[in-house]
């Protein structure tokens, strides 16, 4: 099931994937960044320097902002092929980094949507129980690790409004682009738009599942998800909660 760390990574925003593609439209951090993934153990400075053919202090330079950017990842050892008493100091070896990187535009999250499909199909072999069942109890748990993530970095004791904005941070996050309307609040894009095309009621109902999920985590923020597709939008949208009234007791007599 979803947990606060995996929604930690699956909300990644569109800037900070447009950051690390961007870090490689540099033509030299472009090549050490080729020369350090095609290599078969990590390098450390001087050999990718020595690779690309620039001098050691510009190959620092770039190699620590593909590390800034978690495009590297380092280590501190000794190169292949050396060691024993004479090898010198561990340095500082550089190697590619777990970390993908996707951008697409308008913003799609395909990912996110093949995960909950492999987790769904798991979870139904698992169980006994239908896919669909599977995938909307998938949907709605990654929804909920999402919000209580987000509710955790609205501070203690939000109010609704911290909550609401807190909310808009995640949509924003995931590529929905919400902009409020009359009522509520407006998905303008869909993260999945191709899947959503080919299989909509699969789709759409995965989509709901995540967003009332989102908001239980969120503890509702003021607002309820419900279907309503429309060209070119999302088939889901949020409405605005009326605040409940307090209950006025008359006096007695």
């Amino acid at each position: 099931m979803g947990t606060p760390s995996d929604a930690s990574t699956i909300r990644e925003g569109f800037d900070a994937r447009v950051s690390g593609i961007a870090t490689l439209g540099e033509p030299v951090r472009r090549a050490l960044y080729r020369f350090v993934v095609g290599q078969r153990a990590p390098v450390n400075r001087d050999q990718a320097a020595e690779g690309v053919g620039v001098p050691h202090h510009v190959a620092k330079f770039h190699l620590d902002k593909l590390v800034e950017d978690r495009l590297l990842e380092t280590e501190f050892g000794r190169p292949a092929g050396r060691s024993g008493p004479g090898a010198g100091r561990p340095a500082k070896l550089y190697r590619r980094s777990s970390r993908e990187v996707e951008v697409s535009l308008p913003d799609r999250r395909y990912d996110l949507a093949g995960s909950l499909l492999a987790r769904a199909v798991t979870d139904a072999e698992r169980d006994g129980v239908a896919v669909r069942e599977a995938l909307a109890r998938a949907a709605q748990s990654m929804g909920v690790a999402l919000g209580t993530d987000a509710r955790s970095r609205a501070g203690t004791r939000p109010s609704r409004a911290a909550l609401a904005a807190a909310a808009k941070d995640v949509l924003e996050e995931l590529g929905y682009e919400p902009r409020p309307d009359a009522g509520g609040v407006e998905l303008v894009n869909c993260p999945f738009h191709a899947l959503a095309e080919d299989h909509p009621d699969l789709v759409c109902t995965m989509n709901l599942e995540l967003m009332m999920g989102l908001l239980t985590g969120l503890d509702h923020a003021g607002l309820d998800a419900g279907l309503d597709p429309g060209p070119s939008r999302c088939c889901v949208r949020f409405r605005d909660v009326p605040r409940r009234r307090p209950r006025q007791v008359r006096p007695e007599g």
